[in-house]
């Protein structure tokens, strides 16, 4: 798929996005801690020629680390909203994975004009579980201090099964890609936070997708901590693979999209 990348003014800065295909309703993306926009690349090319898609390094990652923080969950949502507004014409669906699915909630609560759906890709749920305690998100802040640690949570916390070589390259270098304070934000604060009285004001369908063998999001705390709040979403698990979802199994990710597409537009 051929894309345009496009500068959108945010506050302190600019991001630059990458916008590709004509064919709505735009699926708009939003990664996990440890990103980027390239986390979506073996979804994309999944997807059917044409198909309208919008995504960009969040705040503090990648291309966007050198934009100031604050680097919470409000302004990962304000940054998406405002690339949403200045790319996106018609219809949409958020598409967010982990840290992005959690900001994607908040985004869905402010029910935007032409939101048309959500998709939740082993989503961090609206209501922190009781194992995110201080010392594991004490724990977590480390998760990305060097290569090494890198390399470990790959293999032993965020995959269930072998990355290929480029994705896995691709996977390291995003994880390293980060302003330092952006990096401690999230474990420290945003996977803590309870979002719950946003995630009841989402109206739109919404679709969870769960990894079988994640032990970051596993579908139990799914099914506990986030159906409970949207009610009307639906939840299908993803057989084998681990929270990496968009680089384990990126033609499932891709097919799920698709069918909630049509489903939506019936």
């Amino acid at each position: 798929m051929t894309e345009t990348t496009m500068t959108v003014p945010v506050a302190g800065g600019s991001l630059d996005v990458r916008v590709g295909g004509d064919t709505g309703p735009a699926l708009v993306f939003a990664h996990y801690w440890g990103g980027s926009a390239a986390t979506w690349n073996g979804v994309i090319g999944h997807l059917p020629p044409g198909q309208a898609t919008v995504r960009f390094d969040q705040r503090g990652w990648g291309t966007s680390r050198a934009l100031p923080g604050p680097y919470h969950l409000d302004q990962l949502a304000d940054d998406l909203v405002r690339v949403i507004e200045a790319r996106v014409s018609g219809p949409f669906v958020l598409v967010g994975h982990s840290m992005g699915g959690k900001a994607s909630q908040l985004v869905a609560a402010r029910r935007p004009v032409g939101l048309a759906g959500l998709v939740l890709v082993a989503p961090a749920p609206p209501q922190p579980p009781a194992m995110v305690t201080e010392e594991y998100r004490q724990g977590l802040s480390h998760a990305y201090d060097s290569a090494e640690a890198v390399a470990h949570a790959l293999d032993r916390v965020l995959t269930a099964t072998p990355l290929p070589e480029a994705v896995r390259a691709t996977a390291e270098r995003d994880s390293l890609a980060v302003d330092a304070e952006a990096r401690q934000e999230w474990p420290l604060h945003g996977i803590a936070r309870d979002i719950t009285d946003a995630a009841r004001r989402i109206e739109v369908p919404v679709t969870v997708l769960a990894a079988e063998n994640d032990v970051v999001e596993p579908p139990h705390i799914l099914r506990e901590h986030l159906l409970p709040h949207i009610p009307h979403a639906t939840l299908t698990t993803v057989p084998d693979a681990g929270h990496l979802l968009p680089a384990e199994a990126p033609g499932a990710v891709a097919k799920a999209l698709g069918d909630f597409l049509t489903a939506i537009q019936r």
